[in-house]
């Protein structure tokens, strides 16, 4: 996995946690335990500090850095989709960022929060804990709770975990014939 060093701050990345082998970490990344960093994903805390919580899960394509001395915190058992461009401050815990959305400078987006896939948190947004955020400024349509969004929140982490512990053990490079 590439990981690297920049102005001496290095990633750090929990035994537990997966990495693969295309994602690229550079500068003051954290990656704790049962996370899992996919393929293609680029986490530059080069100006910045990142930290990816216990369970969470960045997927493939995904971007992640902050404005200059912000920390970029993604909570415990979040999901970042598919080819997101993650540049905010915080994502809150087991909230779900659908495929090719982008957070912006300083927005915050709260707790068991879906934000629908494309959608835009615009720069300093707030998006409370609990909702559907959607749209092009993303805004709260619907709370989570008894919505068809419920199962994704609930069971989305859990089944990146195992799927990453499936990566780790059993996916590599095809050798030539």
């Amino acid at each position: 996995m590439p990981l690297y060093e920049f102005e001496g701050k290095r990633p750090t990345v929990h035994p537990d946690a997966f990495v693969a082998p295309t994602a690229t970490l550079i500068g003051d990344v954290t990656v704790e335990a049962g996370a899992s960093i996919w393929y293609g994903a680029v986490l530059r805390a080069d100006i910045c500090t990142i930290v990816v919580r216990e369970g969470t899960n960045v997927q493939d394509g995904s971007v992640l850095h902050a404005a200059p001395g912000e920390t970029l915190t993604v909570g415990p058992n979040a999901s970042i989709g598919h080819s997101c461009v993650v540049h905010c401050t915080d994502v809150g815990e087991q909230a779900l960022i659908g495929n090719g959305s982008t957070l912006l400078d300083g927005a915050r987006v709260g707790a068991r929060t879906l934000v629908g896939a494309g959608s835009v948190v615009t720069p300093g947004a707030v998006i409370e804990s609990g909702v559907v955020a959607t749209g092009v400024p993303a805004r709260a349509v619907k709370p989570v709770a008894g919505s068809s969004s419920e199962p994704w929140i609930e069971s989305n982490a859990r089944y990146y975990q195992d799927l990453a512990r499936r990566h780790a053990a059993g996916a590599g490079p095809v050798g030539e014939d």
